[in-house]
């Protein structure tokens, strides 16, 4: 099989599993539909969906088949509507339809970027501020985020490669269960971020060959990944275990960083409430980095 074949036969399954499981979670009462006796499939039947859509089954049955590129977005917003695809579930689908339709992407490489980046990492000096691809590898930190993630960039799943990666980190690594508060939760967005990126680039090749190597190595990870969940931007609260500072909760925000034309890359900033114990913390963090030169920088 040709990489353009195999790059459309991973579109299409993306679009088909991923409309198969959002159709199998919403029930009949959910779309306002009268039943009558026992369903042989959960949730909506597809010519349920297409007749609440307002196109005909066979058009529906041909875009569950992941044919979805010669589908218009006036008709893949109805069937998010239908479907009840939250904001980011219904950007994922557009996101697919749009990957359908584009050619392949030039080959990546690894992406130098201009000082201005680690002079703006730099600046955050009572925040702990990570650059990261839509592979999860980690491309530049400032010291607090080194300092922060120390047990990331001195684990094995980094040494081994040269460069951490925050997904291999968090499935591979059994010190991450220790490290991070509540593993569950971070193992859920860094799986549904996997999964939207992967979806929204089908010929990004090494994110699938990550995915690959985790849904391998981990049933966790491949528990989540064939759940189909997406996310764009991350927020919300993190609680780290550091061996240096103890347990520490800090809030987080990621936001799309334009580093590059042909690749999305993520802004991850961690910082404390002010006048919190929180920030005690960082400040005591801050000084340890500065008084301990340990392998934490993932370039080094």
């Amino acid at each position: 099989m040709s990489n353009a074949s195999q790059h459309r036969s991973r579109n299409q399954a993306d679009v088909r599993d991923f409309l198969m499981s959002r159709r199998a979670r919403i029930t009949p009462d959910q779309a306002g539909l009268l039943t009558f006796g026992p369903r042989r499939v959960p949730g909506l039947r597809r010519e349920e969906v297409a007749r609440l859509a307002g196109i005909s089954t066979d058009w529906y049955t041909r875009l569950e088949k992941g044919y979805i590129g010669e589908v218009s977005e006036d008709v893949l917003r109805a069937v998010a509507r239908v479907l009840r695809l939250n904001d980011e579930e219904r950007i994922y689908l557009l996101d697919l339809a749009r990957a359908a339709r584009r050619a392949r992407r030039p080959s990546r490489t690894t992406q130098e970027f201009s000082p201005s980046v680690q002079w703006l990492l730099d600046s955050m000096t009572l925040s702990a501020a990570m650059v990261s691809d839509s592979r999860q590898d980690v491309l530049a930190t400032n010291a607090l985020g080194r300092a922060l993630y120390a047990p990331l960039f001195t684990s094995d799943t980094t040494l081994e490669r040269g460069r951490a990666n925050l997904a291999r980190y968090h499935f591979l690594d059994h010190s991450a269960r220790d490290f991070y508060g509540d593993w569950n939760a971070t193992a859920d967005v860094l799986t549904a971020s996997l999964r939207t990126e992967a979806g929204r680039d089908p010929h990004d090749v090494e994110a699938r060959d990550l995915a690959d190597e985790l849904i391998a190595a981990s049933p966790d990870f491949r528990t989540r990944w064939n759940s189909h969940d997406v996310l764009i931007h991350a927020q919300g609260v993190k609680t780290f275990h550091h061996p240096e500072v103890g347990e520490l909760s800090l809030t987080y925000r990621s936001v799309d960083l334009p580093v590059v034309a042909e690749e999305i890359m993520s802004l991850c900033v961690c910082t404390a409430e002010p006048g919190s114990t929180a920030e005690d913390q960082v400040k005591l963090l801050t000084s340890w980095a500065a008084s301990s030169r340990t392998p934490l920088d993932a370039n080094d």
